[in-house]
């Protein structure tokens, strides 16, 4: 699998990130082939998240086999530091290790949210205070929703975070307004050598309501190959990204892999994904 530089951190991440999101609600048997088709499909890097459910836990038995092999990265939802503080050390409990490579403030995706996580008394100063310990290597930042972007650009501006992880896919690249805040955050990203990480590239569209929900998604994903391939090969067509989670279900892990593998080039992704009628923005409106 191809790998990118994590920038400043010089890490070389595969271009394919494990959304360990998936691990939220599946039994250990399963978390176990899936994590073991992610190591063998080339993924060296694994994104998880207090918030995840048991993902932490379903990791942890399988970490300290593979912990000077991979990348780890995990996250709190908390804003305040002490409550922060106490997530951190919990999650290196839950997945049996004394360090991660990236702790990110979780889902800050507008500036009222922004203000609570930097400002006084809030999370960064928890994340800062695990990277002075040494149980975390760098502090990154991640959200979701239209105004991410825009919230990580003045993320950037209030403090040199090491890496964000932002929306970005065909759709929401259509939108002028999301597409120039998107321009931007590359430009204070590259001013900074921070690691741009981007989400949501199979997401088709929120579930439609009384719509059965077949996957673990809390969006509705691409689900056959031809456009989750042409998701992927178009996001990842941007040198500036360096590396793309996979979403939030295993099943959908193989596709993402074969993907990968057989990328197309981005204006044949666009006609794919074009073709469907059905395509649209995963924020019309957010279950969290």
């Amino acid at each position: 699998m191809e790998t990118r530089r994590l920038g400043r951190l010089e890490h070389r991440s595969s271009v394919l990130i494990y959304g360990a999101a998936a691990l939220a609600s599946v039994s250990q048997d399963e978390a176990d082939r899936s994590l073991q088709e992610a190591l063998d499909g080339g993924i060296n890097h694994f994104d998880v998240a207090a918030g995840y459910g048991d993902a932490e836990l379903r990791m942890g038995p399988w970490v300290p086999e593979v912990r000077d092999r991979i990348f780890l990265a995990t996250k709190t939802g908390e804003r305040e530091r002490e409550a922060a503080w106490a997530e951190i050390n919990r999650s290196l409990e839950r997945l049996q290790t004394d360090h991660v490579d990236l702790i990110q403030l979780h889902a800050v995706g507008d500036l009222a949210d922004l203000d609570r996580a930097t400002g006084p008394g809030g999370a960064l100063e928890a994340a800062l205070r695990a990277q002075d310990e040494g149980i975390a290597g760098a502090v990154g930042i991640t959200g979701h929703g239209d105004q991410a972007a825009a919230t990580h650009v003045e993320a950037l501006r209030r403090h040199p975070f090491a890496t964000v992880l932002t929306p970005l896919n065909p759709y929401l690249w259509r939108d002028a307004d999301f597409r120039g805040d998107f321009v931007e955050l590359v430009r204070e990203a590259r001013a900074q050598d921070a690691g741009l990480m981007t989400i949501k590239a199979v997401a088709r569209r929120n579930w439609m309501p009384n719509a059965e929900h077949r996957y673990t998604t809390w969006y509705e994903p691409y689900d056959d190959q031809d456009r989750i391939t042409a998701a992927v090969s178009w996001v990842l067509d941007f040198a500036f990204v360096a590396g793309v989670p996979t979403p939030s279900d295993v099943r959908l892990l193989p596709m993402l892999l074969a993907a990968e593998r057989d990328r197309i080039g981005r204006k044949e992704a666009e006609q794919v994904l074009a073709e469907d009628p059905l395509y649209d923005s995963p924020f019309v409106t957010i279950p969290f």
